[in-house]
């Protein structure tokens, strides 16, 4: 464990390490600003509440797009040069925010943030995948979870201290011209950074030029993909409805179900600041396997329902199971599809992911709405089993 952190630390590049953590942070930012804002932004432009929809779908589409072709990007401009641009965009799109003077303007201009966040998404894993390790993923991704926590205290400091949400949105859309004047002048670096390898063969998964259709074409992909579906909209899932479940299906107090529920992002980020010491020991199959299992365990606690206090602990203990699979999957790209696809994959797993994340909550909602809540952990239980089945799968030699 003290290993691992030690080659980190005394790295000759510690400072794009940095400043790789706090993309990631930057990139979680944003997400973690409408939730508190929209009330603010719907009366402003005097919108109904569900119109949040609209700059949802926009921004959705700009990240799935931009994910999608990131292998693309990154093999035509290179990885610094992607994050650059992404977090151009990203930044000049969250300040227009505050620019319209119409509704459908600033949802319009979610195309433009969703574009930037979805390559500097893919475009940071795919780097990370192929200059460092297991340990280093886990971190990448639990810095995400630092920038989605910042993101609401953002936003409420400045609707209680200036009475506005524009400040907000200025603040973290600063922040990211601020990393891409960052990523301007550390381009060297970003091309310079290599790894080992065998001679004669390309030392990283960047270095192949592989097509799009080429790699469509892998059953090994479509599989990975669907990987990426199921486990990401089970995580949003749990995360979306376990508030509504345990207040209107367990009939526990909301002050008490909001503690809870944030039991579950607390022992998600310690999950992966602690995958990080030991993924490398581990290995990212073992690690895959043991995190689904984990996961399965809780929802099925979860289920079951023998006492209130059960609740929390199973949601901690699927927050804390659940933490490093995806990061795990990330890293495991190669393994799964093969070094020649690993680049266009990573940006079709976060592609799927997105998906994921959007329909497998709402069709949740659905049946939720249709039956009962309790309903919620049935699903979660059959998801999880699913992914255990996928994961077999995928560790089968070609």
């Amino acid at each position: 464990m003290i290993k691992s952190l030690t080659r980190v630390l005394h790295t000759p590049r510690l400072g794009l390490i940095l400043l790789i953590f706090a993309a990631f942070v930057a990139l979680g930012m944003p997400d973690g600003l409408l939730g508190v804002a929209w009330p603010s932004i719907r009366l402003d432009f005097n919108v109904p509440l569900d119109a949040v929809g609209l700059l949802l779908f926009m921004s959705t589409t700009g990240y799935l797009t931009s994910s999608f072709f990131s292998g693309k990007l990154i093999a035509a401009l290179g990885v610094g040069r992607v994050l650059l641009g992404s977090c151009l965009l990203t930044g000049a799109g969250l300040m227009g925010y505050t620019l319209m003077p119409q509704w459908w303007m600033m949802a319009l201009l979610g195309i433009a943030a969703g574009l930037g966040a979805g390559a500097i998404d893919a475009g940071l894993n795919t780097y990370v995948a192929a200059h460092f390790g297991e340990g280093m993923m886990q971190w990448l991704h639990a810095s995400y979870g630092v920038g989605i926590t910042l993101g609401p205290i953002i936003m409420t400091a400045s609707l209680t201290s200036l009475n506005a949400w524009r400040p907000g949105y200025l603040v973290v859309g600063g922040f990211q011209l601020l990393m891409a004047a960052c990523f301007l002048l550390t381009l060297p670096l970003w091309n310079t950074h290599t790894v080992s390898s065998a001679a004669g063969q390309p030392r990283l998964l960047t270095d192949y030029k592989t097509s799009l259709p080429g790699t469509l074409r892998q059953p090994r992909v479509w599989l990975s993909m669907l990987l990426f579906f199921f486990y990401t909209g089970t995580e949003v899932a749990l995360g979306t409805w376990s508030y509504t479940l345990l207040t209107e299906g367990r009939g526990i107090a909301p002050q008490t179900a909001g503690l809870w529920t944030g039991s579950y992002w607390a022992a998600f980020t310690l999950g992966r600041i602690l995958a990080g010491l030991f993924a490398k020991r581990i290995g990212v199959s073992a690690m895959v396997f043991g995190g689904l299992s984990g996961a399965l365990a809780g929802s099925l606690l979860l289920w079951w329902n023998p006492a209130d206090w059960t609740n929390l602990l199973a949601v901690a203990l699927i927050g804390f199971s659940a933490a490093p699979i995806f990061p795990a999957l990330v890293s495991g790209t190669s393994q799964r599809v093969g070094l020649p696809f690993a680049a266009n994959t990573i940006g079709m797993q976060i592609t799927a992911a997105g998906l994921g994340g959007a329909l497998i909550p709402s069709l949740v909602g659905v049946l939720a709405r249709r039956f009962t809540v309790d309903i919620i952990p049935l699903c979660l239980t059959i998801l999880f089993l699913v992914l255990l089945g996928l994961h077999t799968t995928a560790r089968k030699p070609a």
